[in-house]
């Protein structure tokens, strides 16, 4: 699902923000990556997103070599990950529904299909009712469910999510937490980075700890069943 074999990143700086990571995730797997800023985790989501290049090794996803990848092929690979941020990325000129219904448009999913699809991902995160609400009526635990939302509309077997709960009180980082293990329940491989050391012990779920660019530690907690590729 996805493969990384001796991946190292440096960039124009001189900094090396990777150095020599090899790491397998499977599918169906619910991964945490932990580490201090600057240890490499925002870089190897970069990575996945195909933002950057490593400077060396091979980065494969859904048996797609990264690397090889030419930059039309890009926005297509793209739209097969579900993705959600810190910062919620939401648009602020669109309600609810515009928003989720944006990421369907995107890829010309039908009108019809749209319509189906929209009211049953929000109904999944809790927001059914307000799907006429615009971003800024809404909590910051609500934003990052409508995140949530359209980052899953489009049925992407893989969700990285980047410091989700980031900017949630520890109730609404409790919810968000247990909607992406609902989300990895049903089939998708769920892959979090996080400060919060609270909510990886509770999860009980794989973690891996990366420090100065460098996996340090990768332990998998009780409950993890390994899936076929």
């Amino acid at each position: 699902m996805i493969d990384l074999q001796n991946v190292k990143k440096s960039y124009a700086t001189g900094v090396q923000a990777l150095n020599g990571i090899t790491l397998h995730i499977d599918k169906g797997e619910f991964v945490f990556i932990v580490g201090d800023s600057g240890s490499g985790k925002s870089t190897l989501i970069k990575l996945l997103l195909k933002e950057l290049d490593p400077s060396s090794g091979t980065i494969k996803v859904n048996g797609i070599n990264l690397n090889k990848m030419k930059p039309r092929a890009i926005p297509k690979y793209r739209r097969k990950l579900g993705v959600v941020f810190q910062d919620f990325r939401l648009l602020k000129d669109r309600n609810v529904y515009e928003n989720v219904a944006f990421a369907q448009r995107v890829i010309i999913t039908p009108t019809k299909q749209i319509r189906k699809n929209v009211p049953r991902m929000l109904s999944l995160v809790g927001l059914a009712e307000k799907y006429k609400a615009y971003p800024k009526e809404l909590s910051g635990g609500e934003q990052q469910r409508v995140a949530l939302a359209r980052a899953l509309v489009n049925q992407p077997n893989i969700l990285l999510a980047d410091e989700p709960t980031g900017n949630l009180d520890p109730k609404n980082s409790k919810e968000i937490m247990k909607l992406l293990e609902t989300i990895n329940e049903r089939g998708t491989t769920v892959v979090v980075v996080t400060h919060n050391q609270e909510i990886v012990d509770a999860m009980k779920k794989r973690v891996i700890a990366m420090h100065k660019g460098v996996i340090i530690s990768d332990e998998r907690k009780a409950g993890y069943t390994q899936h076929a590729d």
